[in-house]
């Protein structure tokens, strides 16, 4: 709303200083320093009234060591991470920008499923929560609405360097670099020289025209990345600081790549994907990274709020959108390489369990406790040093994944 407000006072009264709104590194560094504000300040306000509510969370004795402590601390301490990138979003993005529909969107869809499942448990008293079935109705649907508006949007196009001999100098003096804006299947695959994958070369036995179905795999990458990352940051979310952390490195990372896809001198320069419009995705996620890193001075340990699943399948949805919007998803497993040994954990503890009960009749582990974190816990390390430990492998792998932009 701002932007537009200084947009026509500088049009209309040449107000000194209203052209700054036009910037998109100062809006996003007002984004964050605003919603760090929001949620550092505002968020004792929110906790407060979760206590008086009684919005405490019920802990379940897996036997490890200070769990018994954590009953009752307030969650749906996502309600804080929202409104604190939400707001900034609100009066700082341009709020036409397709991108930024799509985050909202993300945003408000995500938030509202955990909700739902912190309210069943907390208020329903049942431990069980919203149904594994709804949530990931909610996810794929989510996917689906997501990949629709990348895939459909007149707005969401990428431009693709010209070969240097077609190539020519403009009147301007300046080089055309660039062809034009168009629809495209394609992403960004790290390592590879050509640094390029096109999705809808999978129907390529097909035969001709298997491009106009693309949209088909497309959508379903879309649908299993959000519905994967998700459930990673979920299953990340347990112990102090260990998701809102992590997703703060990530989120950071992730700006990065967006800025400067959305700029086409430094998308010249690094020789990645130009994807136009894009760079306004830069003020909603240093939004989203303030209000993660103001949410964590309450949730560090001891700590003193709980996201709950309001805040965690709200984080991985909001990630794994950005990282599709940018093209940039399939660094997710280096990025966000927590969140998917987290996943990882999990599926290889059930899977060894039931292989080896069924071929031997009593079922065997691979970890001391899925997922990862618990397994360390159970390995009498405290939960502040995992925490930490796992920030700082978050923040190599993430420094790695900026590193792809240039080694292929």
């Amino acid at each position: 709303m701002l932007y537009y407000l200084f947009q026509y006072l500088e049009q209309e009264f040449s107000l000194p200083g209203a052209s700054v709104f036009r910037f998109i590194t100062f809006r996003a560094a007002s984004a964050f320093i605003l919603s760090l504000l929001i949620s550092a300040i505002y968020g004792k306000r929110i906790i407060n009234f979760l206590r008086k509510q009684q919005v405490g969370e019920s802990i379940r004795d897996l036997g490890l060591e200070g769990q018994v402590e954590k009953a009752g601390t307030p969650t749906m301490g996502g309600i804080i991470i929202i409104l604190a990138t939400l707001i900034p979003v609100l009066l700082l993005a341009k709020l036409d920008n397709i991108y930024i529909i799509i985050l909202i969107i993300t945003t408000i869809w995500m938030g509202l499923i955990g909700f739902a499942d912190d309210y069943i448990k907390v208020f329903k008293k049942d431990k069980g929560g919203l149904k594994g079935k709804f949530k990931v109705l909610g996810q794929v649907g989510l996917g689906i609405i997501v990949g629709s508006m990348l895939y459909f949007n007149d707005d969401v196009v990428i431009k693709e360097q010209l070969p240097i001999s077609e190539q020519v100098v403009l009147e301007s003096g300046r080089t055309k670099v660039y062809g034009d804006a168009h629809k495209s299947t394609k992403t960004t695959i790290p390592f590879l020289k050509d640094n390029e994958l096109d999705y809808a070369k999978a129907l390529s036995f097909l035969g001709d025209g298997y491009e106009k179905y693309g949209w088909i795999v497309f959508i379903f990458v879309v649908v299993f990345i959000v519905t994967g990352i998700s459930n990673g940051a979920n299953l990340t979310d347990g112990i102090d600081g260990l998701a809102a952390g992590n997703s703060a490195i990530m989120v950071i990372a992730l700006a990065i790549f967006a800025w400067v896809s959305g700029n086409i001198i430094f998308a010249n320069y690094l020789d990645v994907m130009y994807i136009p419009n894009s760079g306004e995705m830069t003020v909603f996620i240093l939004a989203f990274a303030g209000a993660l890193i103001g949410f964590l001075w309450y949730n560090t340990f001891p700590a003193q709020v709980f996201m709950g699943d309001t805040g965690s399948l709200t984080i991985g949805g909001i990630i794994a959108v950005i990282a599709i919007a940018i093209r940039k998803e399939l660094l997710l497993p280096i990025l966000a390489v927590i969140f998917v040994v987290e996943n990882l954990s999990v599926i290889l503890q059930v899977f060894w369990f039931k292989f080896t009960r069924k071929k031997y009749g009593v079922g065997r582990r691979i970890f001391k406790m899925a997922p990862l974190h618990h397994h360390y816990q159970k390995s009498n390390y405290h939960e502040s040093k995992i925490v930490v430990r796992f920030w700082i492998v978050g923040v190599l792998f993430a420094v790695f994944a900026i590193v792809t932009l240039k080694l292929r």
